[in-house]
């Protein structure tokens, strides 16, 4: 289903995100967590893109799987790490293809320890965005808009753009080049989001702005999480309940999940767009949010 059908709803929207498994376990581990996840029919389905694509395949292979499924409309990641026109163009085409309707695009981030990728021609998000509303104008497609088009946003900064005047003129940028809705980064304080909403309202940004929610329930994983999402800025008040914990795993999972269920509450009360989960493939955190906000399966 193409993006604009879906937003804006006269409801808030509520989707997920996925990563391609790494091995034949984690693929299991992942098909349990579709199913567990498919009864909440999701408004979309993100699928993400390794740094400098080191995903192509494995990414390719799950959003085919999920087009395959009744309950998910898969979203793959574009990045522009790297990437040539000719390349982005081999993409598109196979998922239009394949009838996926939206992509989502990304600078995207270098892979880890590797060395220099190719320039690429993409330097900006922005520049891929208006190459896909090009690709879109020129290419047959199934769906007769072309390809609907998510962005990036980051409630707390982003991690290569100190200065936040620059930031939103960037962020601006993409929406001027033809992107329909705004998927943010994950934050844990629901003030940097409503901080940055209205600061896209002053921008003119008007796209529907959906919330990228995290829910932290394993003890260890602050400081890789920070790093996996740019630098996360955990609020003091769900550090010190973290410390309470302490090394109780089962303490500290109940204090993650009353922690994200709130953020839900407070967003949904403040008219948000929708809810975005990054599930990092287990399922059982994001259903036990759902079920405290009382969203039973099916009512998603």
């Amino acid at each position: 289903m193409h993006i604009t059908d879906i937003l804006p709803a006269a409801s808030p929207t509520l989707s997920f995100e996925f990563l391609p498994p790494r091995s034949p376990e984690a693929g299991r581990e992942l098909e349990c967590s579709i199913e567990k996840l498919a009864p909440w029919h999701p408004a979309f389905t993100c699928v993400t893109y390794g740094a400098g694509g080191t995903t192509r395949d494995r990414t390719q292979a799950l959003v085919a799987r999920l087009q395959e499924h009744p309950a998910f409309n898969p979203i793959p990641h574009l990045t522009c790490v790297g990437h040539t026109e000719t390349e982005i163009v081999l993409l598109l085409e196979g998922y239009a293809a394949a009838g996926v309707s939206n992509v989502l695009a990304l600078r995207g981030d270098l892979p880890a320890g590797a060395g220099p990728l190719p320039e690429g021609d993409f330097p900006h998000a922005a520049d891929l965005v208006r190459f896909i509303r090009r690709f879109n104008d020129r290419r047959s497609h199934p769906c007769r808009r072309g390809f609907g088009l998510g962005v990036a946003g980051f409630p707390e900064g982003h991690p290569g753009t100190p200065n936040r005047m620059l930031e939103m003129d960037r962020l601006k940028a993409k929406i001027d080049a033809g992107a329909d809705y705004i998927c943010t980064q994950a934050f844990f304080d629901n003030h940097d989001f409503h901080d940055f909403r209205d600061r896209c309202d002053l921008a003119g940004i008007r796209v529907p702005i959906l919330a990228g929610i995290l829910p932290l329930t394993r003890p260890g994983s602050l400081r890789r999480m920070a790093e996996l999402f740019g630098g996360s800025r955990y609020p003091a008040r769900l550090l010190r309940a973290f410390q309470r914990a302490g090394d109780d795993a089962e303490a500290f999972r109940r204090v993650a999940i009353h922690h994200a269920t709130t953020q839900c509450a407070d967003l949904l009360d403040h008219g948000v767009a929708g809810i975005h989960f990054y599930t990092l493939n287990r399922a059982e955190p994001t259903m036990e949010v759902l079920s405290g906000l009382g969203l039973a399966p099916g009512r998603g």
